[in-house]
């Protein structure tokens, strides 16, 4: 089978589409490169996956491309006494480092980087945009805030920066972990997520030393204001639409 279209469909593999079977009837509908995430996905099942992606090649008589797409760092709120809050427009709202579960006025926030970074004014967004909170003081132990929109906040939702710089690489422990596994199995892609800046680009590179391309997925403002320097250290960009769209809607 030979596709003379530019345009290549990447799809993402999830566990009704995992099967040796499935994945030959999704490239046969049409699928060029196959993505496995790695937020979900152990090392065991990734060999699984690689191995029946390579079996459905030798069956179709044509490359497949392979995508390990890394997590990167994750931003979450602390837990609540009771499992959730419900909160008011224009309150004043603390994130701190104190990990007793949170309140009505208050919550755990487990990321030094954050409280160190935040200035008066930045914005943090909760749970995809869901609850807007402006900054009001920072003292590098706690974060004072008012509400700005939304009303809703439960235990470990996402934290969205889209003001602040982070002084964080996009590659966690983690990801240094899946990273050197996903190289093992000879994948023709890495993604990188939430890259901030060029710089981040340079640990991955190191550590996968021409074994595999790398993608760049652009999620942050902070790398659309960089997105030239990103695309010279680049294979190939994503726009990841849903994480950029809560920073930059």
């Amino acid at each position: 089978m030979r596709r003379s279209r530019k345009v290549k469909i990447l799809a993402t593999i999830g566990p009704a589409s995992s099967s040796e079977e499935m994945l030959q009837k999704l490239f046969e509908a049409g699928a060029d490169v196959f993505r496995i995430n790695m937020s979900h996905t152990d090392h065991d099942l990734m060999r699984t996956l690689v191995a029946r992606i390579r079996a459905v090649e030798q069956i179709v008589k044509r490359p497949i491309g392979i995508l390990a797409d890394l997590q990167g760092p994750k931003l979450r709120v602390g837990k609540f006494a009771n499992g959730k809050e419900e909160l008011t427009v224009g309150q004043t709202f603390t994130l701190d480092d104190d990990p007793t579960p949170g309140d009505n006025t208050r919550v755990h926030l487990p990321h030094k980087e954050i409280l160190t970074s935040v200035e008066a004014g930045h914005r943090l967004l909760i749970d995809d945009g869901k609850l807007e909170l402006r900054a009001v003081s920072s003292d590098g132990k706690k974060i004072v805030t008012t509400v700005i929109a939304g009303t809703n906040i439960s235990n470990k939702k996402g934290v969205s920066l889209p003001d602040t710089d982070l002084p964080v690489g996009a590659l966690i422990e983690k990801d240094r972990k899946d990273l050197d596994a996903v190289l093992d199995t000879g994948v023709d892609w890495v993604a990188l997520s939430f890259i901030q800046r060029p710089e981040d680009l340079a640990e991955a590179r190191k550590i996968a030393r021409g074994q595999a391309l790398i993608m760049s997925k652009i999620e942050k403002p902070q790398a659309v204001t960089r997105l030239a320097e990103i695309i010279e250290l680049s294979d190939a960009l994503m726009v990841a639409r849903g994480d950029l769209g809560v920073e930059m809607p």
